[in-house]
């Protein structure tokens, strides 16, 4: 089964920085690994004067009497003295708290320790890691509740004068962040939210991660609280060939210099990690069709005819909340004085569509190009 857009998203906030070009293990950036959402244990990182982090926090707005589903997910290091000081991979770890139902939430806090167990062998070497994730809510209006999840890292550390950060990094959780989903509700979006939640929106607290709305077609059930700053409804470019952990580069970019690589260099990709070896591997096997692909892609924008579904931002008009995830049709695309485009549309359940078609006002409404986006014939984006 295809991953969702959501979850496309969190796998590549999970493995961003994980190794970047030139993918070898001695290249000097590759030596302070591990720095997106990495939580360092409680001692070291008090005792790092707020250089470094131990817990995340991240609060958002629901509306809806709904039941919260918490997902937390991190990498727990591997060291792998066998590849030198710098060798290291990672385990892929997932702490669920599911169906809290925010009425009850708001009445008692939930609180989930975890642990993963640490293990040693003639290759690798992996730390226990201990931490919680705590949920609480609290009713700020009618229908309306303000959401935090708080992850901790609570492992044991000796800490004195010499410790570094190599000797927290194997304690961490590394790439740390937490996916949330409600059913029976809807979240607000915190970078653009309704006039009549705004200051609820305005006092909640974030640290170390900023949550934003993610998913298909717009909808609003799921939340990504994410170390990296994120646009709401971040995306996977399709054209991408595969994950190359670093969503700040140009993926044509990586490409071409991976290709240039010489035959020792490829050697030591190889052998830094199984997932750098199979970044060389998909770069080589790449059709010249793909890699044009990566060099540009045409996107026409709404035409006349075309059905659109509204996504309003930044501007605190009635019929922006009220139309705001509606179906609606293109009836013309026009520009102002000023150069702005905009695209003038019908409402497909508006009774009087016809009339808005005609120009009648009331009937008739302007969105910028960047606040519509397509629907399929079956009314799919």
């Amino acid at each position: 089964m295809e991953p969702s857009p959501a979850e496309l998203i969190a796998r590549a906030l999970l493995y961003e920085g994980y190794i970047l070009y030139p993918y070898r293990a001695s290249a000097l950036k590759n030596r302070h690994r591990w720095t997106f959402g990495g939580l360092l244990p409680r001692a070291y990182a008090e005792a790092s004067d707020g250089t470094e982090r131990w817990f995340f926090r991240t609060e958002c707005l629901v509306c809806g009497d709904a039941t919260l589903s918490a997902r937390v997910r991190f990498l727990h290091p591997v060291l792998k003295p066998a590849r030198g000081s710098h060798g290291q991979e990672a385990t892929e770890r997932e702490v669920a708290v599911p169906d809290l139902r925010l009425a009850e939430l708001a009445g008692a806090p939930r609180c989930e320790p975890f642990a993963f167990p640490g293990w040693r062998s003639v290759d690798g070497l992996q730390q226990a890691l201990a931490g919680e994730v705590a949920c609480s809510a609290e009713r700020v209006a009618e229908g309306v509740f303000r959401v935090a999840v708080r992850v901790a890292n609570l492992t044991a550390m000796e800490v004195s004068g010499h410790t570094t950060r190599a000797d927290a990094v194997p304690l961490s959780l590394a790439s740390a962040h937490a996916a949330l989903d409600v059913r029976g509700g809807e979240f607000v979006s915190l970078l653009d939210p309704p006039e009549p939640v705004r200051s609820h929106a305005e006092r909640c607290r974030n640290e170390g991660v900023w949550p934003v709305l993610v998913g298909a077609g717009g909808g609003r059930t799921e939340v990504l609280a994410s170390p990296i700053i994120l646009d709401d409804y971040p995306r996977v470019a399709p054209q991408s060939p595969g994950d190359f952990f670093d969503g700040c580069e140009i993926d044509e970019m990586l490409v071409l210099r991976v290709l240039t690589l010489t035959d020792d260099e490829k050697r030591e990709m190889r052998a830094a990690d199984p997932r750098a070896g199979a970044v060389l591997g998909r770069v080589e096997a790449l059709t010249g069709a793909r890699l044009a692909a990566l060099h540009g892609t045409t996107r026409t924008g709404p035409h006349p005819g075309a059905r659109v579904r509204l996504r309003p931002r930044g501007r605190a008009d009635a019929f922006d909340v009220l139309l705001a995830g509606a179906a609606a049709t293109v009836v013309s695309v026009e520009e102002d004085l000023e150069g702005t485009v905009y695209v003038a549309v019908t409402i497909d359940a508006d009774p009087g569509a016809d009339a808005g078609a005609n120009g009648q006002i009331g009937h008739r409404f302007f969105y910028r190009a960047d606040e519509v986006e397509p629907l399929g014939t079956g009314g799919e984006p």
